[in-house]
């Protein structure tokens, strides 16, 4: 039984699912051609990340496929409701890639309120001669503890954002349209830990209260912060997404960043993905990275042994259970 790994797999899992018999095919394939590479090996199983798109047309074309499987949270790049309904099975790891982007958020966090983002540009250029002038711009940053930080999603990811808030000594505030509250168990290296118990609020009080604001939500048909949204929250207030492009109103973000509405802006996901817009690319108060939430070594591990687990309980469940 053959799987189609088109946008990777790691080793981890690529082993447990050979150890099962199955053949692993790690060939990227455009696009375009995936409905007749399918069908060309009989492939039983597709899995992406987010690059590869399977829409109606794949699922209608390829009848050999049994299960659909995304390396992630998201499944906005497989129709997956149509997909059931043709008796086809799509599975995700939601849980393998939380700690992963947890960090990139705070790493984007530490990055603006030091000003990491603009001084690693200026520092190669302008180090030698301007030294102190360069000093003295970045001078003025400020600490995470005892700031309000505002959680919007308050998922699996948003769960594991406020765990490390909460670590550093921050007040934590979400939202959430579907969670009430959440337990947080906060770990320390001992052995000991503590549970905080969150209670979600509307989304009009993290506007009106947090000092930072980081999204965990699914891709949306509109905007979650948009013009409005800016205007309601503090001032100086920063941002990140590590969740979905096209959740924030760049164009609305850019003239808040100008004016001094929000202080920075951490993005790791654009409206325009795998293209984003020049003004958001070359402008000096945001921290770029290029979705990579959850390329951690760690997290591709658990990712791929997840979706191996999975596929092996749906394909071969005697041999998993022996």
């Amino acid at each position: 039984m053959k799987i189609l790994a088109n946008d990777g797999i790691s080793d981890a899992g690529k082993t447990m699912l050979e150890e099962y018999g199955f053949e692993v095919i790690t060939t990227k394939v455009a696009q375009e051609q995936v409905a007749n590479y399918i069908n060309l090996h009989k492939i039983a199983v597709l899995l992406v990340r987010s690059a590869t798109k399977v829409r109606s047309e794949i699922i209608d074309n390829c009848p050999s496929l049994k299960i659909i499987g995304r390396g992630g949270v998201g499944m906005d790049n497989i129709d997956v409701d149509y997909a059931r309904s043709q008796g086809i099975q799509v599975i995700n790891t939601p849980a393998s890639s939380s700690e992963s982007v947890a960090e990139l958020v705070f790493a984007h966090l530490f990055t603006g309120v030091r000003f990491l983002h603009d001084a690693n540009r200026m520092m190669p250029l302008e180090g030698d001669y301007n030294f102190e002038m360069l000093k003295k711009s970045y001078a003025a940053g400020v600490e995470l503890r005892g700031k309000t930080l505002g959680i919007i999603g308050f998922g699996k990811i948003g769960k594991a954002v406020a765990r490390i808030g909460l670590g550093l000594g921050m007040r934590i505030i979400a939202s959430d349209k579907f969670v009430g509250n959440g337990e947080i168990k906060v770990d320390f290296y001992n052995g000991q830990f503590i549970n905080v118990d969150i209670i979600t609020e509307p989304i009009s009080d993290i506007f009106k209260h947090a000092d930072f604001i980081t999204l965990h939500v699914p891709a949306t048909d509109g905007y979650v912060i948009g013009e409005a949204e800016l205007e309601s929250m503090k001032d100086n207030v920063g941002i990140i997404n590590a969740s979905r492009g096209g959740v924030i109103h760049e164009v609305a973000l850019i003239e808040a960043l100008d004016r001094g509405k929000v202080a920075f802006a951490g993005l790791d996901v654009f409206e325009d993905e795998p293209t984003p817009s020049v003004q958001v690319l070359m402008h000096p108060k945001i921290s770029l990275t290029p979705h990579i939430g959850a390329s951690t070594l760690e997290a591709q591990d658990r990712i791929g042994t997840e979706l191996a687990e999975q596929i092996i309980g749906i394909l071969k469940p005697q041999a998993a259970v022996n």
